[in-house]
């Protein structure tokens, strides 16, 4: 069997490929990769927020935010927040609120300064993320099922070299 050349694949994947379906074979490998990035990440992205939705009534954006908080027990500053979760102040403070009002996330006044709140995960948020994250992992192991475990390390590693290499270029 020949290997899947990058054309197969953008001319098999055309027809249901969201931002791949604009791919021309004249395109650079540049524009290709870019769409392909993508939309593998909207395929993604849309099953895990479909799945969080049905399985816990959760909206991608909260699960998001929980985890931060998850991360950081010693707990966060909203700017903090904001900044790990590339939205701005005002979607972290609405969130804040409804998780507040659900009893999944506390407030609590910094020690070191009055004026600044520290976001922490209650311990029924803690519980819920934590159930709920559990669902994720396995999901996402779903997903990537049938990969081998060299092309995922792979490509995570090329994804870092590309990381890097936007992060010196884009200062």
């Amino acid at each position: 069997m020949q290997p899947t050349t990058d054309l197969d694949l953008s001319t098999e994947l055309a027809q249901d490929s969201g931002y791949e379906g604009r791919i021309s074979p004249k395109d650079p490998a540049t524009v290709r990769l870019w769409l392909r990035l993508m939309t593998c990440t909207k395929q993604i992205e849309d099953e895990i927020r479909k799945r969080l939705r049905t399985n816990f009534d959760i909206s991608l954006a909260r699960f998001d935010y929980m985890a931060q908080l998850y991360r950081y027990p010693q707990g966060l500053k909203m700017g903090e927040l904001s900044r790990y979760l590339m939205v701005t102040s005002g979607n972290i403070t609405g969130l804040t609120d409804e998780l507040s009002r659900e009893g999944l996330v506390s407030r609590v006044s910094s020690p070191t300064d009055r004026r600044t709140w520290l976001l922490h995960l209650t311990p029924k948020g803690k519980t819920a993320f934590e159930k709920m994250a559990s669902q994720h992992n396995q999901w996402l192991s779903e997903l990537f099922e049938g990969l081998d475990h060299d092309v995922i390390v792979q490509a995570l590693q090329q994804l870092g070299q590309l990381r890097v290499h936007l992060q010196k270029n884009l200062g």
